[in-house]
């Protein structure tokens, strides 16, 4: 019996961990790359953002100046040509029976 219980104490005895002696962290270094690679994202963001309000706002000037102009423009009919004259026919009545 003293068998199985050592047994069964043994099997459900759970190891204490140990804490790992060659653990390593970035360090300096690695906090720097990080904090310049967010930096970098951060300026191409503000970038970008400029970028895309300045394209927005030339269409938006460009779209004035074409309503303007549209605005200025005299729209006149074409001058049309007389109709043609109507051909002179000798009436019924005229002719030669008559």
């Amino acid at each position: 019996m003293d068998f199985l219980l050592a047994i069964l104490i043994e099997v459900t005895a759970t190891p204490i961990p140990v804490p790992d002696d060659t653990y390593n962290s970035p360090g300096l270094i690695g906090f720097i790359v990080t904090f310049s690679v967010a930096g970098i994202a951060v300026a191409l963001i503000f970038d970008m953002n400029r970028r895309v309000r300045d394209t927005r706002y030339r269409t938006e000037i460009r779209a004035k100046l074409a309503a303007e102009e549209l605005g200025n423009m005299e729209i006149a009919k074409p001058d049309r040509p007389e109709p043609p004259m109507r051909p002179k026919r000798s009436s019924p009545q005229e002719g030669p029976d008559q």
